[in-house]
């Protein structure tokens, strides 16, 4: 039977205050933020940046994955068709809030879900918070960027401008789709579960990780591997804190693993 381990961390960077929100839900239980447990018949694990200022971001981020989940556990039928569910109900909430409040007007969040079970995880995002596959020693984005930035970089393949131009653009970190309450833009929803490895690691994030290259992810998730997901969501965090960017946006990982046989069978053996 299959095993999940995973864990969450977080970092405000060089803000004083935290806009992201990051949660846990398995079967019957109450969602568990900031923590990290083993189940064997598979989790939800959500992840919200949230905007519109300190108070708005960080309601909207809460708001958005607290309703997601909610929503999810009271569905059921297809996968597919609960990850939408969700992600509709995160947005009414916010919908709901800001009619309610028109001061809060212009919040919003990102929000990547993923489901982990037998046949494999499923996913639904919007926004820019990226989802990768860690795998054999390589790491991969699995969901579309709804930010600014691939438009910029097919710019730049494209010799319209230059790949420094790209990169310094400031309009590369605006999104082109967010959960707002208003009608959402672009949704990225995988077509079929995506089977999982034994040693895979699956990371959910803000966009605040990506002050690390690919490849430096890539690096520590291979080197943190073995000791399991919380080592692995603490090494990433503590690699974006030691970069000391005076404009380090929040960042939030989320690690889960699907944990080998062998380590599952030396825990049980109390190993």
């Amino acid at each position: 039977m299959q095993s999940f381990e995973h864990a969450s961390r977080a970092t405000k960077g060089a803000r004083n205050y935290q806009e992201d929100t990051a949660l846990f839900w398995s079967g019957s239980q109450a969602p568990i933020p900031e923590a990290a447990a083993s189940n064997e018949n598979g989790i939800v694990a959500v992840l919200a940046d949230g905007m519109g200022g300190h108070a708005g971001g960080a309601l909207a981020s809460r708001m958005a994955c607290e309703s997601f989940i909610k929503k999810y556990a009271s569905e059921e039928g297809p996968n597919r068709a609960r990850l939408i569910e969700a992600l509709d109900a995160a947005n009414q909430a916010i919908a709901e809030t800001v009619d309610a409040n028109p001061m809060l007007a212009g919040m919003g969040s990102t929000l990547v879900g993923v489901t982990f079970g037998a046949d494999g995880i499923e996913w639904v995002s919007v926004g820019d918070s990226p989802l990768m596959l860690y795998r054999r020693g390589e790491i991969a984005l699995l969901n579309e960027d709804h930010s600014l930035a691939p438009e910029l970089d097919r710019l730049a393949a494209a010799g319209a401008i230059s790949e420094e131009e790209a990169r310094r653009d400031p309009r590369r970190h605006m999104l082109r789709s967010a959960v707002t309450g208003d009608e959402i833009d672009l949704i990225d929803l995988s077509n079929r579960p995506l089977k999982v490895e034994p040693g895979d690691y699956i990371i959910l994030a803000s966009d605040g990780l990506q002050t690390l290259e690919a490849a430096e992810i890539e690096r520590i998730v291979a080197a943190y591997a073995e000791d399991g997901a919380v080592a692995v969501a603490n090494a990433l965090i503590r690699a974006v804190e030691a970069i000391k960017d005076p404009h380090q946006d929040n960042a939030t990982v989320i690690a889960v693993r699907l944990v080998p046989q062998s380590a599952r069978f030396s825990e049980a053996m109390g190993g």
